[in-house]
């Protein structure tokens, strides 16, 4: 229900208001709580409205949080869960009393006797399953004490490109959630540093998290006027401990990968080599099975972990193919067609400098055998120059015996040449074997440079 007034009502009702205040007089007729609890009963009628003599003054609102522990982050719905305990502290201008007459300087009531602020965590996502805390401390002055424990899943724009040695930066925000600034405004009741401090002394709980300190920030809006809500915001650091992840994920990954360079040694041509290389294509794909729920599940970024692991994968496949090239070209290069020139200049000569691989020339081998067809020609000669001394029948013998010389020379030098063919082939698949171990050899060492430097920076923040 909404009433409406005029401007002199109003007035007059704010002065009824004040001197009805300022006529609450806690007097204890004896020094115990019963007596206490008795003088505070006008108090109690008065929980709905804020709890200022003038409309005009703020209600100002100490607040400040224990983090008892960090229940675990999510990082597919991009949540962080914790479990504070939370305090707050602000003047009830209501009620004064003499500690001597009451006999006591503070008392418990119930929080539905009175005005609570209505401040509330922008970053909640989820409702608070933590016990509820029904009483309230106040005390002599005036001032109350609201203390509840708050199990606290807000939202947090999670970073994990370098997961496990991740370092998350989340926020909690506290603002009244319809109260200007005129009415409310909210403070920090102790030094970020005493919170961080005591924090990590009474944590009971982190998991894989570890905290690494909580700061505050207090936004400017730039108003005088107050027409703003007033809120402070705490920054939350937590590195996640990276010991289970390297040694469930990192270490066998690189022993798994360092087994397959170490492969290379095996003899091409062996068939053991590709069932080998097959066989570890095969353990590695379970292990990425079995250890996937380790993985984080991300729409944001890829962690740097996941393209570690598909680099990994994806060289053990093409140092398969490569395998079976080799092996082809071993067994099969007699029928393949010359080496084209482009694979001669980029292969033979470039690459294979670049590997210490340089190619074979094959002119000593020619020449000799050049050498021994010359030979057997030239041992022709003499029945040839013969000839006319002897009979018919041993000349034709001996012109059959020249042809068939003759064609043993070509079939000779068509197989020396096949022979060229094939070492070329062969030569290219030597020079791609080295080539894909030297890229094996720079990828690990990358990897394992780029993994400590990591780790070391993440400890070091």
């Amino acid at each position: 229900m909404y009433i409406l007034a005029t401007k002199a009502e109003f007035s007059l009702a704010r002065v009824s208001l004040a001197a009805l205040c300022s006529a609450i007089e806690v007097n204890c007729s004896q020094p115990n709580q019963p007596a206490l609890l008795e003088a505070l009963n006008p108090v109690f009628n008065l929980s709905a409205i804020r709890p200022v003599m003038d409309m005009t003054t703020r209600t100002n609102i100490s607040t400040f949080f224990t983090m008892y522990g960090i229940l675990g982050v999510d990082e597919k719905t991009q949540l962080l869960m914790t479990y504070i305990w939370l305090h707050y502290w602000w003047m009830n201008e209501f009620v004064r009393w003499d500690p001597i007459q009451c006999g006591t300087d503070k008392i418990s009531l119930p929080r539905n006797k009175f005005w609570v602020p209505d401040i509330v965590i922008n970053e909640f996502m989820d409702e608070n399953t933590a016990p509820s805390v029904p009483y309230v401390y106040l005390y002599s002055d005036g001032r109350i004490h609201d203390s509840h424990p708050v199990k606290v899943v807000s939202s947090c724009n999670l970073d994990i490109y370098t997961f496990p040695f991740d370092i998350q930066n989340c926020s909690l925000t506290f603002n009244s959630y319809i109260h200007w600034a005129l009415d409310i405004k909210i403070f920090l009741g102790k030094s970020v540093e005493h919170i961080t401090e005591h924090s990590k002394e009474v944590m009971t709980t982190m998991g894989e998290w570890e905290l690494l300190d909580i700061s505050s920030y207090k936004h400017s809006n730039g108003l005088d006027d107050g027409h703003y809500i007033d809120d402070l915001a705490f920054h939350i650091r937590v590195r996640r401990r990276a010991t289970l992840y390297v040694v469930n994920l990192l270490i066998p990954s690189c022993f798994l990968i360092t087994v397959d360079l170490f492969s290379f040694l095996l003899p091409p041509q062996s068939v053991d080599r590709s069932s080998f290389k097959m066989t570890l294509i095969l353990g590695y794909t379970v292990f990425l099975l079995i250890m996937n729920d380790l993985l984080p599940i991300t729409g944001n970024t890829i962690p740097l972990i996941n393209v570690f692991f598909s680099i990994c994968l994806a060289l053990m496949v093409a140092s398969l193919l490569e395998t079976i090239l080799i092996t082809n070209l071993l067994c099969g290069s007699a029928d393949f067609s010359p080496v084209p020139r482009w694979i001669q200049v980029f292969v033979l000569q470039i690459l294979g400098r670049l590997v210490f691989l340089p190619q074979k020339t094959k002119e000593p081998k020619d020449s000799d055998m050049k050498t021994v067809v010359a030979q057997q020609t030239a041992d022709e000669g003499p029945p040839e120059e013969s000839g006319p001394a002897v009979e018919g029948k041993a000349l034709q013998e001996l012109r059959s015996l020249g042809r068939d010389l003759q064609a043993i020379r070509l079939q000779v030098e068509q197989q020396l040449g096949g022979s060229q063919k094939s070492e070329e082939w062969i030569q290219v698949g030597f020079i791609i074997d080295r080539l894909l171990f030297g890229l094996y050899v720079l990828f690990i060492s990358v990897s394992f440079i780029t993994i400590i430097i990591i780790w070391v920076n993440s400890y070091s923040q």
